[in-house]
């Protein structure tokens, strides 16, 4: 399989072509160690602008919000809009058929609309002017105070009108737990168990049980907050918006503790240490100009605060626009940003190590079984960035290999780091595609998606300039498969796609079945485990199917009697664990303070 120049990835690390491996994929060769490269940028899934760019939040719609008016403040978002690069290309290849092709009808970035009031941003396109340029409207951006969010819509920073004591603060009081809280149950309107009963009176033999229905108790600023979390611990689900982070009981959801913060919250990774532990990224202070760059560690098990400490001052272009996102790797979090990269220890906040300031410089990190690096490389030409993903020492941040992108393909998400799958995007022509690399990161395969749409969901907190590498859901992996769920119209059944990850073929495909959208959450015992959405009349589920296919067998059946209320939640963040869904919404915002009290903000299932 022939490709011109230009598509050719480096040899060695150092220019030269790849050499066709048996099965018709480039084989990537093994590099030596070397810390990764650096960020010009990087897109979440849209692509992005020069150095420092923003990576806007991507408007991935599955599941599907369903149809009705959410809350003042939420983007609003079509059912049933695709994402934007909706069949893989290739990037080490240019065969006939859907991988040369451009996106189908929505082949357009998908724009998350605006904020009630918030200004138009100026038209993409080339020409020489500075400010209808990419840099300068960026710039032009952070100079504004302006926030861009997802596919290039823009709202202006403002503060709360009526709710807000900012003042000229630089630093908050250190965070105190408060003692256990109950919160509303069931519909809302009360603390024991009379209200879930009410919810769960239309329940039928088989289905599981509403264990809780929580709603919003927090006084939000205008634009209302992004939600962190939910991260399952024990019996402890805890969730992190606005300036707090909260544990409810995972059985019947009552507030075990509340931690105030002081400062928002504006990053947070997307796992815990194994022993319930987490480190959030709060703002350094009250004012419109605080930035994201304070660390504040947290036992979830306990609500209790340890350590804080300020991320060091960056350094170099853009350094001052950076916004650092967080992953954890062991006892390793990994802070990455535009230019600035640095891995602290979780037990006691010491720093480990920083990485490379000149050269390839890592902009962003994935964590799990290991922790792994995305960076940028200076290049000449704007259009054609060089990217390199590495795995790194946790302890050391020294790299033991390196995978080279090919020319003009960025690392955009990392969405397995054991086994690796990786997806890359390329900005002119607009590009996507999925490689395996083996565990010493050279090519296993290129996943084939044929003619099939494809919809993770990779959305997260609001980033400006910076990047999330890992957090998306409707992905899935093990040591033979990759799994990934085609995209379907709002209201008919999709299928989930399992690649063999040696051969990057489709091995099987599993239908949904009836109406349901399934979305792959993880993968367990052998078994890659869905959820299958709920509709206005049925009741959504949780359900396994085999390594070798076959059809979805229901682990946990929701009530029919609540799926209006189950299908309500906004981009819901969708976590199972110890036999127990819980659903949470992605944002919370109202149009006045007694909406943002009826906003119902996280649901629960069990047997």
């Amino acid at each position: 399989m022939t490709q011109p120049p230009s598509q050719q990835p480096p040899q060695g690390g150092h220019g030269g072509a790849p050499q066709d491996a048996p099965n018709g994929v480039p084989q990537q060769p093994a590099q030596p160690p070397q810390m990764p490269p650096a960020p010009q940028g990087p897109p979440q899934m849209p692509p992005t602008p020069p150095a420092g760019a923003p990576a806007p939040a991507a408007g991935y719609g599955y599941p599907q919000t369903p149809p009705g008016q959410p809350g003042y403040g939420y983007p609003q978002q079509a059912p049933g809009q695709p994402g934007p690069y909706s069949q893989p290309s290739s990037p080490y290849s240019q065969p006939s058929g859907p991988y040369n092709q451009q996106p189908g009808p929505y082949s357009g970035y998908p724009t998350q609309p605006q904020y009630p009031g918030a200004p138009v941003p100026p038209g993409g396109g080339g020409g020489g002017n500075f400010f209808t340029s990419k840099p300068g409207i960026i710039i032009a951006a952070a100079v504004a105070g302006l926030l861009v969010i997802g596919g290039g819509t823009w709202f202006a920073l403002s503060g709360d009108d009526d709710k807000t004591d900012d003042k000229n603060v630089s630093k908050s009081d250190d965070p105190k737990p408060s003692g256990s809280e109950s919160i509303d149950q069931g519909d809302g309107s009360g603390d024991g168990r009379e209200a879930n009963d009410d919810l769960n009176a239309g329940r039928k033999p088989g289905e599981a049980k509403v264990m809780f229905l929580t709603k919003n108790d927090v006084d939000l600023p205008r634009n209302g907050a992004e939600v962190f979390g939910p991260w399952v611990v024990g019996d402890t689900v805890v969730k992190g918006m606005y300036k707090e982070v909260v544990g409810y009981s995972a059985t019947d959801g009552k507030k075990k503790w509340t931690l105030p913060l002081g400062t928002e919250i504006c990053s947070a990774p997307s796992r815990t240490t194994a022993d319930g532990k987490i480190v959030v990224g709060v703002k350094d202070g009250l004012t419109e100009k605080s930035k994201c760059l304070d660390l504040q560690m947290i036992d979830l098990n306990t609500g209790k605060a340890g350590w804080k400490k300020p991320i060091p001052k960056a350094t170099g272009a853009f350094s001052s626009l950076s916004d650092f996102t967080l992953s954890i790797s062991g006892n390793t979090l990994a802070a990455g940003g535009t230019g600035n990269s640095y891995g602290f220890s979780i037990a006691d906040g010491r720093q480990l190590f920083k990485g490379p300031t000149e050269g390839c410089k890592p902009f962003a990190f994935a964590g799990g079984a290991k922790l792994l690096a995305a960076a940028s490389c200076p290049t000449s030409d704007y259009n054609k960035p060089k990217h390199q993903l590495s795995e790194i020492d946790p302890t050391t941040g020294k790299a033991k290999w390196t995978y080279n992108a090919p020319a003009g393909w960025e690392i955009d998400k990392v969405y397995s780091a054991s086994p690796l799958v990786v997806s890359l995007t390329q900005r002119e022509p607009k590009k996507w595609s999925i490689v395996a690399l083996k565990d010493n990161g050279t090519m296993r395969s290129q996943i084939d998606g044929g003619k099939d749409k494809f919809q993770p969901r990779c959305g997260g907190a609001f980033v400006i300039f910076g990047q999330n590498l890992e957090g998306c859901t409707g992905v899935a992996a093990d040591a033979t498969n990759f799994y990934m769920a085609t995209e379907a119209a709002y209201g008919t059944a999709n299928e989930v796609v399992a690649f063999n990850l040696n051969t990057g073929k489709a091995a099987w495909r599993s239908p949904a079945g009836g109406k349901h959208q399934m979305t792959p959450l993880r993968t367990e015992g052998g078994n890659v485990l869905v959820y299958l959405n709920a509709s206005y009349d049925a009741g959504g589920a949780v359900a396994a199917i085999a390594q070798t296919g076959g059809a979805p067998k229901v682990l946990l059946q929701h009530p029919a009697s609540t799926a209006e209320i189950e299908n309500s939640f906004y981009s819901p963040k969708l976590v199972y664990a110890d036999g127990r869904f819980f659903l949470a919404s992605g944002r919370v915002s109202a149009s006045n303070d007694t909406e943002e009290k009826e906003t119902k903000t996280m649901m629960a299932f069990g047997k």
